[in-house]
């Protein structure tokens, strides 16, 4: 039985979403039916489909009560719209449904984990938000929430772990049948843990250690973990808050994190062996992964960043928030390397090619232009010149924008920088990436969609990721070089 609120959101986006024009959209970047999007949620595959939910607000282009949107595609690169999925309408959750997971039951039915928030008035008169995990069952469309709902509460975190930062359950489902999840917290010393729990159904929850403690290290609460195996080593995702930058590393305050290490079934202990910032760019948040039908680990996050979300097309908007890339997962010497998901391939069309250009000064290329292509660049010092000063690609460009993408080989340093995009705010407009070279050569893949920026450096050794709302007129490329460079440039558009 459907509750009024669901069904007021199901009539909402139904009839609202319809008056978004798909040329108003991102093209193979997921976006919200209407309204609000922020985090992935329960993102799986499920009956012959991956299925993504996101937090959404459908009401509003700003965050509201949190409800879970739903859509649903075969090649994670066109999504189709689904009903949404879960609303704030029980007394466990009636202040929002905020981020959880999902997986499929033996007996074929979809299970949603998610946390539930009540907000409770204290003696001061200020609210403090109380999380709980929950449960909903459903086929793939419709879910009916567990009736002993909450299956989580306070009484599951451990001694010092709070009630009010508990929260973003992820599942797995074991070999031997049972289940874990990993959920964030917020321990006595105010930074962040994530804790294990068990269950032999899916359904009965049972806490059974900390699995990692940040110690004040990266940041404070530790918010949307993931947890799962990748070329013979566990992997642990977390988005920490109120990050301190480290060098090069953790610039975005409400930034990501990825610890790599050895995990023993057995003790159910991880030990962490290194760590790394997931994306180097400006609008990258809460990724969550899924393993694929032929065994592929896929991520994707929220490609926003919480302190640019007044960085706008226009105010009054009808949708706010958009998906990264899928990106294909793999460890290589100790390091997590991601690459746009292979299905993009399929996408290309009308190949244009330049070898060895030489750029000193300012060089446009025929063909070499658009908003919706992947374009793979080779740079490296001109032959018989000497180590050039400085080389950018500037894109979504126009007489009067443009976002640029700049490398100094003595320093090693790759920037973002969009503050000639078109913005009228002073946000963050700008990252700085140390990244490897070899005596100035450098590769990197540019996917670009509409009103977004991927930047895949070194076959996925980093990423930088960006959101733009230039306008979709600006669609020129140029190449500039303070130096002589040699450049290798092939460019798709994506259809």
């Amino acid at each position: 039985m459907t509750s009024q609120t669901l069904w007021e959101a199901r009539k909402y986006e139904e009839t609202f979403g319809k008056a978004i024009r798909k040329e108003e959209r991102p093209k193979f970047h997921l976006s919200p039916r209407v309204g609000w999007m922020n985090d992935p949620n329960g993102f799986s595959w499920h009956d012959g489909k991956y299925h993504m939910f996101y937090q959404y607000h459908p009401y509003d282009s700003h965050w509201g009560p949190m409800h879970w949107g739903h859509a649903v595609s075969e090649d994670l690169l066109h999504w189709e719209y689904l009903p949404a999925a879960l609303a704030p309408d029980e007394i466990y959750d009636r202040d929002g449904c905020f981020s959880g997971s999902a997986l499929t039951l033996p007996d074929g039915r979809q299970l949603l984990m998610y946390t539930g928030v009540v907000k409770e008035r204290q003696a001061d008169g200020s609210c403090h938000e109380v999380q709980t995990q929950c449960l909903a069952v459903g086929d793939g469309t419709d879910y009916v929430k567990y009736e002993n709902n909450p299956v989580l509460d306070e009484r599951d975190v451990p001694e010092g772990g709070s009630r009010n930062d508990f929260r973003d359950p992820k599942m797995w489902r074991e070999e031997d049948g049972s289940y874990r999840c990993v959920i964030g917290n917020r321990p006595a010393d105010g930074s962040g843990q994530i804790l294990l729990y068990a269950s032999p159904d899916g359904f009965k929850w049972n806490y059974v250690k900390k699995l990692a403690e940040n110690g004040n290290r990266f940041g404070k609460m530790w918010e949307c973990p993931d947890f799962f195996p990748l070329d013979g080593k566990w992997v642990l995702l977390t988005s920490p808050q109120d990050m301190l930058p480290s060098g090069f590393e953790y610039h975005n305050g409400n930034g990501t994190l990825c610890l790599i290490g050895d995990y023993d079934k057995e003790t159910q202990d991880f030990a962490e062996q290194s760590d790394q910032s997931i994306d180097y760019g400006i609008d990258f948040y809460a990724p969550q992964t899924v393993l694929t039908p032929d065994g592929r680990r896929v991520m994707i996050g929220w490609m926003q960043n919480w302190d640019t979300c007044n960085h706008r097309r226009v105010q009054e908007e009808p949708w706010f928030g958009q998906m990264s890339l899928p990106r294909e997962l793999s460890i290589k010497n100790g390091r997590l390397y991601q690459k746009p998901v292979r299905e993009l391939e399929q996408m290309r069309s009308g190949q244009v090619a330049y070898t060895d250009v030489t750029v000193s000064g300012l060089v446009k290329l025929e063909g070499v232009s658009g908003r919706r292509i992947d374009m793979e660049l080779t740079v490296r010092p001109a032959e018989g010149c000497d180590l050039y000063r400085k080389f950018a690609v500037r894109f979504a460009q126009s007489e009067s924008c443009y976002t640029s993408l700049s490398f100094r080989p003595a320093e090693s340093v790759l920037k973002i920088d969009r503050k000639f995009s078109g913005s009228r705010r002073a946000i963050i407009h700008q990252r700085r990436s140390l990244v490897n070279h070899r005596a100035g050569e450098l590769k990197l893949r540019i996917v670009l969609d509409r009103f977004s920026a991927e930047i895949f450096v070194n076959e996925g050794e980093q990423v930088l990721s960006a959101v733009l709302y230039t306008e979709q007129e600006a669609d020129g490329i140029s190449f500039i070089a303070d130096g002589t460079v040699g450049v290798d440039v092939t460019k798709y558009d994506l259809v």
